[in-house]
């Protein structure tokens, strides 16, 4: 059995069309392949390897759904062990919050009354089919239960079996992403040689190594402007076990759903020698090599802030937040641009998982803080007895153990845990300790547009959520101190945890999409997204020109959601020969394109500023 994991630091590498078209050549070569989309957010898979799925399944998870009101105390016990604040006392009523809650048990050990009533809480579906040769499995995961991803993707997992294992994983660094890679045989990194690319390359290595992987880097769209792609692999020892051109016509083949493998001989062969080298490296142990940092070392005379310690501002900044439903199609490029039109703004990257946009607006950091979005919890091995409730009670199956010198230990997997405290809770004799974590850090910088709030999750780190909310936070903040009203948020991909927070209370949803099968399946779920919070929403669709029937299509579905078709993009080159320069492209030249985003902005700014 070998498992083979295809990652990225972002979305938009080629992640997914690296997955299905080496899936298709392994299947042909006559292996026994199995196509596990562990992408629960934005599955893209099924639309280019087009299985016929033959089960459907939901997938529910026992959850707190309310308060017995006859057998409750109002003891506040249940408040007072949720680390999520999930669970509030107020005179002397129960309130539960069912999207903060992590299903983690905690109110349910401690109640003296067993007054939470829990029931089965549908998370998402997952859908087993076949491909020709391949067998297939995805999950989809419900629209506002960004939390549960790990738990749905566990449920993924539980499908590989003898045979070749292909999990294409979601994109970023954070425990969604984790919790897809840690246990494969390999771990691919899909980049491309961009300066967005590299950034993020850099991050997915740090969190592979982090978690005891040593990963090897794919570089799709292989056109070099420069060798920084190339240097950093070579001082990292990474190893580039194989390039795809930048042709124009592959992204046409994308954009419908058809395989390059598939199509063109020329790829035929290329994939072939990636999917050997890929096998022949699986079956290799390789060292991981120690990461020159470590996740507490730059953090010294830093002030500490928790995550659920709030900013209140004098009044709210008008916001626009530019989103997307996957990675890649534009969205912070955008955002620059929209900020040099705009000027004098208060700006947000609550991309906080993989950060792109001071690449391009060159932010000076003036203040910066270490963020807590919770806890994390250890084991005392001179204190453990070794009763084994902490495993038992776990549900994120972080609690470990082995034998040694013939004695069981129990430990702390710090990957996995997301500092709930239910082994503190049955820990007997004070064995099992909560502190409070480090998640990330957080800035306030000064850029050549105004005021910028920005944050860095740490390695392998979760709470991207409540980061998203600190960086929101403190953007209103330093616009009401500037005196400035308007704001550009760079929103994070997806439709999970971080994105929620992202569009929560936005005034207007800029929504970047591509004309492309994949786009086109990703748009629709973000637009479920923000009609869930009745939130405005306008779209643009990037590379408009690669496929008009796709581009046709999305203003139809832009009239279904009730959603602004705020206009198309063309196909240039230009915006990564900007993104070269750490310019917009609006600064960098005046064509076609720059025409295109000035008219797109004019419009967007009459609705929003």
């Amino acid at each position: 059995m070998t498992t083979i994991a295809i990652s990225s630091g972002k979305g938009g590498t080629g992640k997914t069309f690296i997955s299905t078209n080496i899936a298709y050549m392994l299947a042909e070569a006559g292996n026994k392949v199995r196509y596990l989309d562990c992408d629960v957010e934005e599955p893209n898979g099924h639309l280019f390897l087009h299985p016929e799925i033959s089960n459907e399944e939901d997938v529910s998870i026992l959850s707190p759904s309310g308060i017995d009101a006859a057998k409750c105390i109002q003891c506040g016990k249940c408040a007072d062990a949720c680390n999520y604040n999930a669970i509030a006392v107020i005179k002397k009523k129960v309130l539960l919050y069912k999207n903060m809650c992590h299903i983690c048990g905690a109110c349910t050990i401690v109640c003296p009354q067993n007054a939470i009533v829990e029931t089965d809480r549908k998370i998402g579906k997952m859908k087993h089919g076949r491909s020709g040769k391949i067998d297939f499995h995805y999950a989809l995961l419900e629209t506002a239960e960004g939390g549960m991803s790990p738990r749905l993707i566990k449920k993924v997992k539980s499908c590989i079996d003898e045979g070749i294992n292909i999990l294409d994983s979601p994109p970023g660094t954070a425990c969604p992403v984790v919790e897809t890679v840690r246990d494969a045989d390999i771990c691919v990194l899909v980049t491309d040689p961009t300066p967005f690319g590299i950034n993020d390359l850099k991050l997915a290595v740090d969190m592979c190594r982090e978690i005891g992987q040593e990963p090897v880097v794919l570089v799709n769209r292989a056109e070099y402007f420069d060798n920084s792609l190339k240097s950093y692999c070579i001082s990292e020892n990474l190893e580039i076990i194989g390039e795809i051109p930048d042709e124009r016509k592959i992204a046409e083949c994308y954009s419908v759903g058809g395989l390059a493998a598939e199509k063109f001989p020329a790829y035929s062969d290329i994939f072939k020698k990636i999917a050997a080298t890929i096998l022949k490296m699986a079956d290799e142990k390789r060292p991981v090599i120690k990461i020159s940092h470590t996740k507490n070392d730059t953090h010294n005379n830093i002030p500490f802030e928790k995550g659920n310690i709030t900013v209140t501002p004098q009044k709210k900044l008008k916001e626009l937040v530019v989103i997307s439903g996957k990675g890649g199609t534009g969205k912070t490029s955008l955002t620059a641009s929209f900020c040099a039109l705009q000027k004098n703004i208060a700006i947000a990257d609550c991309d906080v998982d993989a950060a792109d946009l001071h690449i391009v607006l060159k932010p000076e950091i003036r203040d910066r803080g270490i963020f807590s979005g919770g806890y994390t919890a250890a084991i005392n091995p001179d204190k453990c007895i070794a009763c084994g409730l902490c495993f038992d009670k776990c549900r994120f199956g972080a609690v470990k153990y082995e034998k040694k010198n013939g004695l069981l230990r129990y430990f702390i997997d710090s990957s996995s845990c997301e500092g709930c405290g239910v082994c503190c809770l049955v820990c007997g004799v004070g064995a099992a300790v909560c502190t409070e974590a480090v998640n990330g850090e957080w800035y306030i910088s000064d850029t050549r547009f105004g005021p910028m709030c920005h944050a860095k999750l740490g390695m392998a780190e979760e709470n991207s959520g409540k980061l998203v909310t600190l960086v929101r936070n403190k953007k209103d903040m330093i616009g009401n101190q500037m005196k400035i009203s308007e704001a550009v948020i760079d929103g994070s991909p997806g439709t999970g945890c971080p994105v929620i927070a992202s569009v929560t209370g936005a005034d207007y949803a800029c929504v970047v999409t591509e004309p492309t099968v994949s786009g086109i399946h990703d748009l629709k779920r973000i637009l479920d997204l923000t009609k869930f919070f009745n939130i405005k929403s306008g779209i643009i669709v990037n590379k408009h020109d690669i496929n008009p029937a796709k581009s046709d299509e999305i203003k139809k579905i832009a009239a279904e959601y009730s959603s602004e078709f705020l206009g198309t993009i063309s196909y240039d080159k230009s915006v990564t020969e900007a993104q070269m320069r750490g310019m917009s492209v609006v600064e960098y030249t005046e064509n076609t394109i720059t025409k295109e985003i000035k008219k797109i902005w004019e419009t967007i700014n009459a609705h929003c500023f």
